[in-house]
């Protein structure tokens, strides 16, 4: 028996969404509720300010950090292949952290190293535990200057991306120390990245190449990828970021931008564009188990929770209380704890960009939330808190 979302409750929602576009916090935004075969699709304002037309259910957004849990799938898929293992050194196919040295203290300079404990495992790249990554402690400490020194981009926010090749940006990376023995601390963000070239190196493909054959063309996700061709920029919305005044919107990439071209470095942290009709395709196969794509045991590895209760706790900005990290992914925090972040459970992530999904399996809903304006912090946004009350709110019995 199917199980649905309330007339009512999908009125209400929109509502509440609508409110933050007639407020002008942002141009507009698309969003999708489902719920086993009843999917709503709101699409609510314009692609940009100023703009006549209004906005599509079509419109491509750039998803940032959603990125990562769709590179997650390619790196499970080549896994599922036997084309390389969790427990497999990644030093076999990226030599340049096959030797690391890791820094004594957060705070010491660049050469007061050890050598690391054990190499870096393919586990560890996927679940942000192989020893950088976001630095929650104030700083600037020295790797900082030198990770900014270097243009890795992979301790800030990614706009515009690394002027740099996969190999160029890999290489760079492991002439850096790690900042914790592999396997140690979770650490976010950086993971991704490395994993995107990782996926790279063990497919023998460029990685725009690998999501397409074995993620997008399966499951018909025929407007995502790394840039948004010609034929498609009308549909492409605005990206926006805060001014310096309070209230105040700057353009901070417009459709013809950085992502009018193939990016130099494809950047599996955060630099896909998508729609929410793609990443309900996405979503629907990750909540089907697989959906014939991923085996059931790659999805149960890929959602298991990785995380301890001391990388939760230092990292609650990012996770909440309730929830922690499985292979490229935010999933339910193994010991089931709860917390009143406003973000429901389940397993999904967000974005910087304004983006956010999960699916809670423990009521079959699945909410994608896309917008074009830049989040400051991990914590949410008003809008994403009103978005996920209200469609809980819209569960029917």
């Amino acid at each position: 028996m199917s199980r649905g979302l309330t007339t009512q409750g999908l009125a209400a929602l929109d509502t509440a969404l609508a409110r933050h576009v007639d407020q002008a916090e942002l141009p507009g935004l698309v969003a999708l509720v489902a719920r086993d075969d009843d999917v709503h699709v709101a699409a609510l304002g314009h692609r940009a300010f100023g703009d006549s037309e209004p906005i599509g259910r079509d419109a491509i957004f750039r998803i940032a950090s959603l990125t990562k849990p769709i590179a997650g799938v390619a790196a499970m898929l080549l896994i599922q292949d036997g084309a390389m293992a969790l427990d497999d050194p990644v030093g076999r196919w990226l030599p340049e952290l096959a030797e690391p040295r890791v820094l004594r203290s957060l705070a010491a300079e660049l050469d007061d190293t050890v050598p690391a404990e054990r190499p870096i495992t393919v586990e560890d790249v996927l679940s942000f535990r192989f020893g950088f990554g976001a630095i929650m402690d104030p700083g600037p400490y020295p790797i900082q200057r030198a990770e900014a020194e270097l243009g890795l981009k992979t301790l800030g926010p990614p706009w515009p991306s690394a002027d740099l090749t996969s190999d160029e940006w890999i290489a760079r990376l492991g002439r850096l120390p790690l900042l914790d023995q592999p396997g140690t601390r979770w650490r976010y963000n950086t993971g991704a990245s490395v994993a995107g070239v990782l996926i790279e190196r063990v497919a023998g493909l460029p990685l725009g190449e690998v999501l397409h054959e074995r993620v997008f063309k399966p499951l018909g996700m025929t407007d995502t990828g790394f840039y948004v061709p010609a034929a498609k920029l009308a549909r492409f919305t605005t990206f926006y970021a805060p001014g310096a005044d309070p209230g105040e919107l700057r353009v901070l990439d417009r459709p013809a931008g950085w992502y009018s071209a193939p990016p130099k470095w494809p950047d599996a942290a955060g630099w896909l564009v998508s729609t929410a009709a793609d990443l309900w395709a996405f979503a629907s196969m990750l909540a089907a188990g697989g959906g014939g794509l991923l085996s059931a045991e790659s999805v149960a590895l890929m959602t298991r929770d990785r995380m301890t209760a001391q990388d939760r706790a230092e990292n609650r900005i990012f996770v909440g209380d309730h929830s922690g990290w499985g292979l490229m992914m935010l999933v339910p925090a193994a010991d089931g704890s709860l917390g009143e972040s406003g973000v429901p459970g389940g397993f999904g992530w967000e974005g910087g960009s304004g983006t956010a999904w999960r699916t809670d399996p423990s009521t079959g809903l699945t909410g994608i939330l896309l917008t074009q304006r830049m989040v400051t912090s991990p914590e949410p946004t008003e809008l994403v808190t009103d978005f996920w009350a209200a469609a809980y709110a819209s569960i029917g019995t």
